[in-house]
């Protein structure tokens, strides 16, 4: 009888010793735990530099104003690089589409609940066109009748400038010429709406230093979502936003956005369930996940350009044979083919195919060895004797490292001159740009709407995001002429004319034209692809 006792109180000890190593073992990820809150989990890049959509120039804060912020167009269900209503309900055009009307919505609010009327555009748009401002985005509202003059401060009246308040729900638009393309602008945050109650509250309109609007108890928006928390380097979280004009489309609860600037570490959080989606991928994983066909790996095609930046205020990049010499000696085939492999284009020109099927793409950049040499001889450097050392600067990431090594060992190689790589920061990297304090800057760009200028007008004297010291009237001159053409051949031919000056000149260096590579659950629904990685995050959801 102790025999059979002592039997099964062994059996029950082991059944114990089971059962409470199951439930361990089977502790909800923290996937299944947002999967059942209905909260996004997203890898997004590096920390946002700033959560003012006017401060702002890149794609991690662009992710999130999607999410918070909604111009007077959105991103459509469907199709996001499509056009649906958004602060506006309804908009029209004069038939040459230099003169358009917008309503807006009735029910438009603010997530504090007063309501979004024309004065918070007026406001919006003047804001981020003071000249004290320092807005690096300011001259994507240039196609408005006179913006231009207002930002650079020869015109002081900013009635003047071509947007008005037909009454506080109407809101008239004038270019300087015909625009068709300007509802796919208008989804860029560059043009949305900021509160003026809470900015003029908080400091001047045009305080640069006025931040504290954008802090989590202070911030009011107009999008879908609206700011829970922002724990820097952790995370950005947004709750439904219950002022909403369209909240009952809304399916999500919430979305985390992540900071994680290892692209190694983001696929490991998204494998132990810790990401529904990651921003980006490790190149090295990219053939092993398209080998196995995994459900998880996804490829789009992306509006986007991959490219260095020259200091052409730095000798020797002042000199246009050294810059030349730099990009001829760029094997773009090779690291298309042998590092990235994931479908990418190597760059012949700066515009991506596809931003219009009209528009196509100077073929100037070319992998020429030989022609690198000669010009680097006739830039008084033969055989890169007497080359000063210098850096490559990238923000921090394992893909950029590795391309820029490549491109490191290409320069060594063909014109045996002395290269560094030095990483810093994204918000570092920012700031250094805009000083122009680095010699060689790694660099890319996802178009904003859906045309030519969009990779274009960047590269105008003083724009905010030239961020190269290379300046060309005739340029200048070219990309003004083109926003006031109204033949549509003429104008592409114009930019054409433009895009092969600025290459011929290579103050920057394209390298490759982009896909984007990323891993999802199978239970995200409604976060569709994009070429200009538009979100329309109120018709996501989550079905496990």
């Amino acid at each position: 009888m102790q025999w059979l006792v002592r039997i099964l109180i062994l059996i029950a000890a082991v059944a114990g010793i089971a059962w409470f190593h199951q439930v361990r073992t089977h502790r909800p990820t923290r996937v299944e735990e947002a999967n059942r809150k209905g909260i996004l989990l997203l890898g997004n890049g590096t920390e946002p530099a700033t959560l003012d959509p006017q401060l702002a120039s890149g794609q991690p804060e662009h992710m999130i104003f999607h999410s918070i912020f909604e111009g007077l167009i959105a991103p459509a269900a469907g199709n996001p690089d499509g056009d649906a209503p958004g602060a506006a309900e309804s908009w029209t055009h004069d038939g040459t589409f230099t003169t358009w009307t917008f309503k807006l919505q009735p029910q438009g609010r603010w997530s504090d609940g007063s309501p979004v009327t024309t004065a918070d555009f007026l406001f919006a748009y003047q804001r981020i066109l003071s000249p004290k401002l320092g807005a690096d985005y300011a001259t994507m509202l240039y196609p408005l009748l006179n913006a231009e003059a207002y930002h650079s401060g020869k015109l002081k009246d900013f009635t003047q400038v071509g947007v008005k308040a037909l009454d506080d729900h109407t809101l008239q638009v004038t270019l300087t010429g015909p625009a068709p393309y300007l509802p796919s602008m208008l989804k860029h945050y560059s043009w949305f709406p900021v509160p003026k109650h809470v900015i003029e509250k908080h400091g001047k309109i045009d305080d640069r230093g006025n931040t504290r609007w954008t802090r989590p108890g202070n911030m009011v928006c107009n999008g879908t979502f609206r700011l829970k928390s922002w724990l820097v380097n952790q995370n950005v979280e947004v709750e439904r936003n219950p002022h909403y004009w369209d909240a009952a489309s809304v399916k999500l609860n919430g979305i985390v956005f992540l900071p994680i600037v290892s692209d190694t570490t983001e696929e490991r959080a998204f494998l132990d369930g810790q990401l529904h989606a990651t921003l980006t991928m490790p190149l090295a994983k990219i053939p092993v996940y398209r080998e196995k066909k995994s459900p998880f790996f996804h490829s789009d095609p992306l509006l986007s350009v991959y490219f260095y930046r020259c200091n052409v205020t730095r000798k020797p990049f002042d000199d246009v044979n050294v810059r030349r010499a730099l990009a001829l000696a760029i094997d773009r085939e090779s690291i298309t083919r042998n590092i990235l492999r994931a479908g990418q284009k190597p760059a012949t020109g700066l515009t991506p195919p596809g931003t219009l099927a009209d528009y196509h793409t100077p073929d100037v950049m070319r992998f020429d060895p030989a022609e690198a040499k000669r010009l680097l001889a006739a830039a008084g450097y033969p055989d890169g004797e007497g080359f000063p050392v210098f850096d490559i600067l990238i923000n921090t990431s394992e893909a950029h490292r590795t391309l820029a090594e490549a491109v490191q060992a290409m320069w060594k190689k063909h014109l045996n001159i002395p290269v560094r790589v030095l990483n810093q920061d994204w918000g570092v990297n920012l700031d250094s740009q805009r000083k122009l304090d680095y010699d060689v800057c790694r660099a890319a760009w996802v178009g904003d709407y859906l045309d030519p200028s969009t990779f274009l007008a960047m590269w105008q004297t003083g724009d905010g995001n030239n961020n190269t010291g290379w300046s060309s009237p005739r340029y200048d001159q070219l990309i003004s002429q083109s926003f006031r053409e109204g033949d549509a051949a003429k104008r592409l031919q114009i930019l054409k004319e433009a895009e092969t000056l600025m290459l011929n000149e290579a103050p920057v260096l394209p390298v490759y034209w982009y896909t984007h590579s990323y891993l999802m659950r199978p239970e995200v629904k409604g976060l569709l692809p994009s070429l200009l990685e538009h979100r329309c995050y109120k018709a996501v959801e989550l079905k496990p």
